[in-house]
Order: C-alpha cells, then structure tokens, then sequence
C-alpha cells in the first residue's frame, strides 16, 4: 500500500458532505482496494491462518498514516468547523466508501469463497488462494477504514493515542471493532440484517463454517465473523454485503465518537479544574474521596479517567506531583478532613471541584452526597 494517507487525505472537504460525487467516491475506493491485494498478496498462509495478518495490517495501515494525519491536518482543511460537525463528516464518509466496496467485492464472492473459508483453520487453507484473497482484502479493506475512521475522531476530539504505544494501541482498535465480548460481532450483524433473513443467519453463526475463527486471534475471530456472513448466506448477496459494511462502519464511527467524546469532555474538565484551583494539591485528595465515595474495589471508567487527566493536569501546570496520595490504598476521610482544616483562606475552588467531580459519571448519590455536605460545612469553617 501506499504511504499516503487513505479516507482522510486522499480527498477534500468538498467530498465530505452528503451529496459527495459518487464517481469520486469510486475512484477512492477502487485505489484503496488494490493497494490492499498487494498488502494481501505479502501475506503468507500461516499470516491467515494464525491471525497475524490483523497485526500486519495495523501497523502498516497506522505508522504512515499517523505521521501526515493530525489535528492540524484537520484545521487546515476544515478551519473554524467544531469538531463535532467534521466527525459527522468523517463517519458518513467511510460509511460510503464501506458500502461501496462491499458492492465491489461481493460480486467476486462465490459458494466456493464460503466453503474455503470455512476451511480455513484446517491444514491447507492456501489450497484456493484466489478464493482467500477476495475474502482478505474486502476484510483488510473494512477493517483499515474503520481503524483509520476511529483514529479521526481521536485526533479531532484532542484524545492522544500513539499507536506506537500497545496500550493504546489496543483502545484504538477496542473502539474501531466495539470489542465488548465475544458475542459482539454476532449481535451487530444480527441488527443489521432484514428481519427475513435473521433466523438464516442466527442458524450460520452456529453452523460449522466459523471453524475457521477459533484458529485465529479474538480480533482475527471477531473480523473473520462479521465479515463471512456476506459470502455465507445463499441468496443475499450484494445488497447485504453493502449493507453490512455500512452498517458496521456506521456503528464504529458512532462508538468512537461516543468512546472519544466523552473522553475529550473529562480532558476538558480535568485542565479546567487545574487552571482555577488556588489549593491544587488539596483538591487531588479531595476529588479521590469524592470519587472514592462508594467504597467499592472497581472504580467506574469516567472516575478513573478523570483521576489520571486531573493528576497530569495538576502536575503540568502546578508542578505538584503528590507522591503518598500516589500510594493511598484506602483513603481515610479523616486524613482529608485534616488537610482541609490546615488550610487556610477561601476554600471555594476545593468545594466546586468537588461539586463537579461528584457529578462525572451522572447523579450523585447518598455517599457522595454525604461527603459534599461534610465538605461545605468544613470550608465554610476555613
């Protein structure tokens, strides 16, 4: 493949927008797809069969492509667009080029591409290596737009993602496939298809032609499932593979959307927080018993992300790095309560950032509010 960045880079603003030329639309898609049979070509049998074509294809889908796409890549061809309205753009956009080249691809599926592929996982899968090819490259297609597409909303969201990073690495690809659980793929195709032929494919995914995915990685699995109801099914053909591409690029692009969203919202909230406090280091004791209110072991995800952005945030612009809040296990409230009585002054920043902490992950409830009012009335004696 080329190093040139696909579905973001490879066309303008203009082909954005809902009546986007469908001839140019083609020509974009038609590219990428033979630039992909040559990414498919490199891959061996064992890649396949063992799933290491997925690890293949993030790297060279991501190494390239993160260098030239940033957020000012962004602003330069959508000055002064909120971010909201160019995800939007984004997400509708590969949604097109998905169904596309479902459209293409599927006319080259035969009942003969099905059965290899349900054989797959046996001991000769290269035994009809055209018949894999077509199913790899509509898969690798598919599966670079919708990491690519989730990598976007990252960037233009402001959420830092090295790919280079496995940690992140493995977020970005959690949010581009909606990995939730092993039954993730067959509840988004079961969504997706009509309602005449759901009990077809609720009856294909039990059959014997997935063999194939427990060879292979849970990332290589969940691909090769979503992807072989397309070519599985007598009788659907082309419209449920432009369908089913649509629709999951659709729901990749709505999921991190959601995913990053939310996440830029709690990134927001923690600089904010650290640029209005006059007490930074009170404030991360405080806002960890409030977050630590309900005494359960788990921590919600929005509290934990919170904590971690509120800690780089004081640090960056504090210079404050609290060692033994570091190596709290169980907060003691009267440890905090002690803290709040040797300051001295107004206390007002500490209380809001608390008040807005509480309410991260939706309303409050008895224990946070308990902790709040305790809180109040502590300041006020401050």
């Amino acid at each position: 493949m080329t190093d040139a960045p696909t579905h973001a880079a490879d066309t303008d603003a203009d082909t954005d927008a809902d009546g986007a030329d469908e001839t140019v639309d083609r020509k974009v898609v038609e590219e990428e797809q033979a630039q992909i049979r040559d990414f498919v070509k490199g891959l061996s049998a064992d890649d396949i069969k063992s799933g290491n074509w997925f690890t293949k294809l993030a790297a060279h889908a991501m190494n390239a492509y993160t260098q030239k796409v940033d957020w000012q890549y962004f602003q330069d061809r959508y000055a002064g667009v909120p971010a909201d309205v160019i995800v939007d753009q984004r997400i509708k956009m590969a949604a097109r080029y998905a169904a596309l080249e479902g459209g293409l691809s599927a006319g080259a599926y035969t009942a003969t591409v099905a059965a290899t592929i349900g054989s797959l996982g046996g001991a000769s899968p290269a035994t009809v290596p055209a018949a894999v090819a077509t199913m790899m490259v509509d898969v690798a297609f598919i599966s670079q737009l919708q990491l690519r597409l989730a990598y976007d909303v990252s960037v233009l969201y402001r959420v830092p993602i090295d790919v280079h990073d496995p940690e992140d690495l493995w977020k970005l690809i959690r949010v581009a496939f909606t990995i939730k659980s092993g039954e993730a793929a067959n509840k988004t195709v079961v969504k997706a298809v009509p309602m005449v032929v759901r009990p077809l494919v609720k009856k294909f995914y039990s059959g014997s032609v997935l063999t194939a995915g427990r060879a292979l990685p849970v990332v290589g699995r969940h691909l090769l499932q979503r992807n072989v109801i397309k070519i599985g099914i007598p009788l659907v053909g082309v419209p449920l593979a432009v369908l089913l591409n649509r629709y999951t690029t659709l729901v990749a692009g709505r999921h991190a959307r959601a995913v990053f969203r939310n996440e830029a919202r709690i990134i927001e909230l923690a600089g904010g927080l650290s640029e209005r406090s006059l007490h930074p280091e009170l404030m991360l004791w405080v806002a960890w018993l409030v977050l630590r209110a309900n005494a359960e072991p788990a921590i919600a995800d929005d509290e934990a992300l919170l904590m971690r952005h509120l800690v780089k945030a004081v640090r960056e612009r504090h210079g404050v790095a609290d060692e033994r809040l570091a190596q709290v296990v169980d907060i003691d409230p009267a440890d905090v309560w002690k803290r709040v009585a040797d300051e001295t002054g107004d206390l007002s920043d500490v209380l809001d950032a608390a008040e807005r902490v509480a309410t991260v992950d939706g309303d409050l409830d008895s224990r946070e509010k308990a902790i709040l009012t305790e809180l109040r009335e502590r300041c006020r004696r401050g």
